[in-house]
């Protein structure tokens, strides 16, 4: 079960052989039913087409039929009570491909495997049953902090939906910008401000949902409000510990005891659970600097409680678990102090350049430490109170980690110096496919499911989010889809196929010297 080029449960048919590569292509419904997944298959086909096809057309024909597959672990993404069944049957022969499954979901599954193949150029024949390990495999995008035009995004989504993941979660808000548009508090987004219009917010989902993508917005509170703030002045500060203000500058997160703070934060989430067509939305609630334990349980409980009067599921940063944790509850779990990765004495800081670089010194770092001390708890209280955890881990699912100088071709030297947040140590892209997701202490009756992230706070662009994406998100797809690491060897030797399919849909990526690029 392999998202990039799946083969490890393919058996070769007989007679052996293998399509001609770069033929016509002909896209067919053998169900009515399949009528608009096979007209979406067409178009996310259509960049790895050759403009003028020679030899015989070939058929990629989509069909239903009953299927024997387990079904995944996780949370439904689309909010039902049983994950959607997205297993898939592919047979390749001298007619071309085939794709079944039980389900329209499923069928799409299959024709992205069939994608990859024709767009990659090995077409073995073959047949293979697949399905998916995880029901919610998602990717975070950050256009708070630099904006993605809905046609980027729109591109994200295709390239989401290439590897098979099935959710897209938009970081909306932050004290950098405000990106959706709520006519209940304009001064969100002023003249000027770059933002999605509520119709192309709602088009954004309606082209995910076609590709079977669903998107869950966030609007990350209490902390990290500061353009929530600038929007409603006179907000009160949440009670903050004593002392803080006066060694570290930090934007005060709300306090939603206060009256008027719940009311303007009801008013955002009203808007945003009726622009949302999906059943999640992101409450945040990462990172709170500033405000005391009781002061953030107290926010977050009230977030909640918004959240689900309007309609929707709650998710929020795992930070969340310390306000209360139920069956219901979704927290998103991204760091603990061994994985932040920083080092102990001024010796160990002094050979870290990047830490030096960013302006680290022992003092920020031991006040770090201190803050994110809670964090070595939020797994186990999620797990001891039933809640269901959303697997991000920093230390390898955070795409906006530098890529290491040494795998740097000479040409991308300086995009690989430049891009990257600067508070981690960069690193190759065998870390990121070394990630096996049953190696987290979770039992499988509270896994939510997988989710890469990639923040935006030092970069700007769609190109900049492109290479950091790529080729790291293949692998984060493959260990969501089969529940395990690949083997580096031969996941390599895949990988470097795949260059050409983002040259194809003009996605620039990193081509790091550890694959033998074709």
């Amino acid at each position: 079960m392999n998202a990039v080029i799946p083969h490890a449960d393919a058996r070769p048919s007989s007679p052996s052989g293998a399509l001609p590569a770069g033929g016509a292509w002909h896209v067919r419904a053998a169900d009515p039913a399949l009528a608009e997944v096979a007209e979406t298959v067409r178009a996310l086909l259509a960049p790895h087409l050759p403009d003028a096809p020679g030899g015989a057309p070939l058929e990629l024909v989509l069909g239903l039929d009953e299927l024997a597959s387990a079904p995944p672990l996780g949370v439904s993404p689309d909010g039902g009570a049983d994950p959607v069944d997205e297993g898939y049957r592919l047979r390749v022969d001298a007619d071309g491909i085939t794709c079944h499954g039980r389900t329209p979901a499923g069928v799409f599954r299959g024709a992205t495997t069939a994608l990859q193949l024709i767009a990659t150029g090995r077409i073995p024949y073959q047949e293979m049953t697949d399905a998916p390990r995880y029901a919610w495999r998602g990717l975070m995008v950050d256009p708070a902090r630099s904006f993605l035009t809905p046609d980027e995004v729109r591109r994200i989504i295709d390239l989401a939906a290439l590897y098979k993941l099935n959710v897209l979660h938009l970081h909306l808000t932050d004290n950098e910008g405000w990106r959706i548009e709520l006519p209940g508090t304009p001064a969100l987004t002023p003249p000027g401000a770059e933002f999605y219009t509520a119709a192309e917010y709602r088009g954004l989902q309606e082209y995910a949902a076609r590709r079977f993508v669903s998107v869950v917005p966030e609007i990350d509170l209490p902390g990290h409000c500061a353009t929530l703030r600038a929007a409603v002045p006179g907000l009160p500060p949440a009670p903050a510990p004593a002392g803080l203000a006066d060694r570290f500058p930090f934007v005060p997160p709300l306090d939603l005891t206060d009256e008027a703070t719940r009311a303007a934060v009801a008013r955002v989430l009203t808007e945003v659970c009726a622009l949302t067509t999906g059943p999640y939305v992101h409450i945040g609630a990462d990172e709170a600097f500033g405000a005391t334990p009781e002061s953030f349980d107290a926010s977050v409980r009230e977030l909640r409680a918004l959240v689900r009067d309007l309609g929707k599921r709650p998710v929020a940063w795992q930070e969340s678990s310390r306000a209360g944790i139920g069956p219901g509850d979704i927290a998103q779990y991204w760091v603990d102090v061994a994985m932040m990765d920083l080092p102990d004495t001024a010796e160990e800081l002094a050979a870290r350049p990047e830490l030096v670089a960013a302006g680290r010194t022992m003092e920020i770092i031991t006040a770090l430490k201190n803050f994110f001390a809670p964090t070595d708890d939020d797994l186990r209280r999620t797990v001891e109170g039933g809640g269901r955890v959303l697997l991000s881990p920093q230390s390898h699912l955070y795409l906006d980690r530098p890529y290491a100088a040494e795998f740097a071709p000479p040409e991308q030297a300086a995009e690989a110096a430049r891009l990257g947040f600067d508070g981690y140590r960069p690193l190759g892209v065998r870390h990121t496919a070394a990630w096996d997701p049953g190696a987290c202490p979770v039992p499988d009756a509270n896994v939510a499911g997988v989710e890469a992230t990639v923040f935006a706070e030092r970069f700007k662009g769609f190109e900049d989010v492109s290479v950091l994406l790529l080729p790291r998100l293949a692998s984060v797809a493959e260990a969501a889809w089969c529940g395990r690491a690949p083997e580096w060897a031969e996941y390599r030797e895949r990988l470097a196929h795949h260059g050409r399919v983002w040259a194809d849909r003009g996605l620039p990526y990193f081509a790091s010297t550890e694959v033998d690029w074709r």
